[in-house]
């Protein structure tokens, strides 16, 4: 009995929010107060809304940030409450049935790059709070995006009916009784506002989340979202809850990770503004999603790497030089573009601005997509008015300082065998795929096999009609 009121007790304390919020409605019939208004605002941090829907040197929620996937790439809507281009005709349930259903005002289907099988979970509540802040607190931008063109069959937003059926749950969030406020906290923020298993969930053939090993890590563009499941090797469960709070807020974690791409972006534009609490309760949920280990893995990838100290033994002597100065070494590389930052021997700056390669899980990983993007695009985050930069040596072909597929390979595959997995390779195939924006998805060939066939089968149908006349008129 006593176990039974401290879960119930829980679940009126998760409640409370919504309850307050519930009193705010009866006390304001048209339902427009600064109060709701300004939750909509908090959720829409926690949503992380303008890192996707704000382009770069763009206008805030006006759309136009092309997002690279495996099928092609997505240009974001504008999401503000203009009348010709945003959602400034939307009605509250139109707005409701885009959030969680991903159906458009016009009856037309989203693609899952917005993330609506997460948003899935938001309460009416919530959802309101979202519509009251988009249509009455955001400024309209009158700006046309580009259209979305993924390639055939893709880009016939109907296949989404069926794709829907089977893989998206309309169910909202429902507390775990045998769970504490804050657990069902954090797994309504988790599961739904922050989204993610939208970025760390493997996807199957149908790009659908396999949900079976959530959490465990997936590709997404030219990064990998890597395992955050309580595996002590695999994923995070080392790490205490206090890191990962830490590590929410900065996306810093000495000798064990620093936040780049999208995670950058989430951690600069959503985590780093949500309270104490909450990043507490997401912390707790995380920390409890059952470990998906990868029988790859026989060290954590925080913990790889070995003092090296080639460089300053080599230091003045001919052998660090390539004997082409257009094919320099891995080491030549490192000298010239890394050790001014990260130091002659890897271990970063004293004060921890520059991290060491040593004991990084982007050198110590068994995949090393995030060395190469790292490497190609560069780190860029904010959090609290620090800036955290890493310049990318990807470029242009036209940039002096751009680094080769080549360079790129030898600079890589030097700091990994000394500074990180030594049992990890990369190829010139790996960054090419890298600085395309990741790896296409094999549906995609599979509809391009099935489009060839159709029109073998289409023009084999027209040769023997021809030929059927023909025969018929002789």
């Amino acid at each position: 009995m006593g176990n039974s009121s401290h879960h119930f007790g829980a679940l009126l304390i998760f409640f409370a929010a919504t309850v307050t919020a519930d009193i705010c409605h009866a006390a304001d019939p048209a339902d427009q107060t600064a109060a709701v208004i300004k939750r909509g605002e908090y959720l829409a941090t926690a949503a992380d809304c303008a890192a996707c829907h704000t382009a770069p040197r763009g206008e805030r929620f006006a759309g136009g940030l092309p997002i690279a996937t495996p099928l092609g790439t997505i240009y974001t809507t504008n999401i503000t409450p203009s009348m010709d281009f945003g959602i400034g005709r939307y009605t509250e349930e139109e707005f409701a049935r885009a959030l969680r259903r991903g159906v458009r005002r016009d009856g037309a289907n989203l693609y899952p790059a917005m993330p609506y099988t997460s948003y899935a979970k938001f309460t009416d509540e919530d959802a309101r709070a979202l519509y009251l802040y988009f249509t009455q607190a955001v400024k309209p931008v009158e700006q046309l995006i580009p259209p979305t063109q993924l390639p055939f069959p893709m880009n016939i937003r109907a296949s989404m009916l069926a794709w829907n059926l089977l893989f998206l749950d309309t169910a909202a969030f429902v507390p775990d009784p045998h769970q504490s406020a804050e657990w069902n906290r954090g797994a309504y923020l988790v599961q739904g506002a922050t989204h993610c298993s939208t970025c760390h969930t493997p996807r199957g053939f149908l790009m659908q989340e396999q949900t079976s090993r959530a959490l465990s890590g997936a590709q997404v563009g030219p990064w990998y979202a890597p395992n955050i499941t309580s595996d002590p090797i695999s994923g995070i469960g080392r790490w205490t809850k206090e890191e990962l709070v830490a590590y929410l807020r900065t996306g810093h974690l000495s000798g064990k990770a620093q936040a780049a791409g999208s995670m950058g972006e989430a951690v600069e534009r959503s985590f780093q503004d949500l309270t104490a609490s909450d990043l507490d309760a997401i912390a707790t949920y995380v920390k409890s999603a059952p470990a998906v280990h990868d029988p790859a893995d026989n060290a954590s990838r925080s913990t790889a790497g070995t003092k090296f100290s080639e460089l300053a033994a080599l230091r003045g002597r001919d052998g660090i030089k390539s004997d082409n100065d257009a094919d320099p070494t891995g080491a030549e590389l490192f000298q010239g573009n890394c050790t001014s930052c990260h130091s002659a021997e890897g271990q970063g700056s004293k004060d921890g601005y520059y991290p060491s390669l040593f004991a990084n899980s982007a050198t110590g990983a068994k995949n090393a997509t995030n060395l190469i993007a790292a490497i190609l695009y560069g780190v860029d985050r904010t959090t609290s008015g620090k800036q955290a930069f890493m310049p990318g040596f990807g470029g242009h072909a036209t940039d002096a300082n751009a680094l080769s597929d080549r360079n790129i390979v030898a600079l890589g595959n030097y700091v990994l065998a000394h500074y990180g997995s030594t049992d990890t390779t990369i190829t010139e195939q790996q960054v090419a795929e890298e600085r395309r924006g990741g790896p296409s998805s094999a549906l995609l060939g599979l509809a391009r096999a099935g489009m060839a066939a159709a029109a073998v089968v289409v023009c084999v149908g027209i040769a023997f009609l021809i030929f059927r006349r023909r025969k018929s008129a002789a």
